[in-house]
């Protein structure tokens, strides 16, 4: 379903996705199957989505940038993809970035240009990403630092395993993804 006040240029677009209000995916950009693009989203040509993405309100995702499945991005989140911008002066090629599977950004944050957000990683509100972000790692603050980990299924550990909410303690297993022990 495209909504009839959005400009979608690409042919590129999977079964089942959603694109709704004022928002603008250019030409060669790719997206997978079940996604949603909110309203008031802009999406450049050298722009790779997986499926079962969920992209919110207000995001703009530049040339470079690589969303694999069933990942999160929040409302007004915010992608870099040049280290050291110019007006009117463009780089050969723009940094690219990519977000891991399952990884979830929360509302308003930063991601830096050249930067690789593990699977299944959280991003607390308003953090900023100046670096790579291992997979099951629990990130918040300006700039970002780990503060625990994250099971697959959005459970939140600290850094010493122990689920917040309950107690439990986790431990990681053979695919070193944090497991009840």
């Amino acid at each position: 379903m495209i909504h009839k006040t959005a400009d979608v240029q690409s042919d590129k677009i999977g079964i089942g996705t959603y694109v709704w209000q004022y928002s603008i995916i250019l030409k060669e950009a790719k997206i997978g199957q079940n996604c949603n693009i909110n309203c008031h989203c802009f999406i450049e040509n050298e722009v790779v989505i997986g499926n079962n993405v969920t992209v919110k309100s207000g995001v703009y995702i530049w040339d470079g940038i690589t969303i694999e499945d069933d990942v999160f991005i929040g409302p007004n989140v915010t992608f870099v993809n040049d280290i050291y911008p110019r007006s009117k002066q463009y780089p050969e090629k723009f940094v690219s970035s990519i977000i891991k599977e399952g990884a979830s950004i929360g509302a308003n944050s930063t991601i830096l240009a050249n930067v690789i957000v593990g699977k299944f990683a959280l991003i607390g509100a308003g953090s900023v990403i100046t670096k790579n972000v291992p997979d099951f790692t629990l990130w918040l603050g300006n700039p970002a630092k780990q503060v625990g980990f994250v099971t697959k299924e959005g459970v939140t550990l600290n850094l010493d395993l122990i689920d917040k909410k309950t107690g439990e303690q986790y431990a990681f297993n053979t695919a070193n993804e944090p497991t009840k022990k």
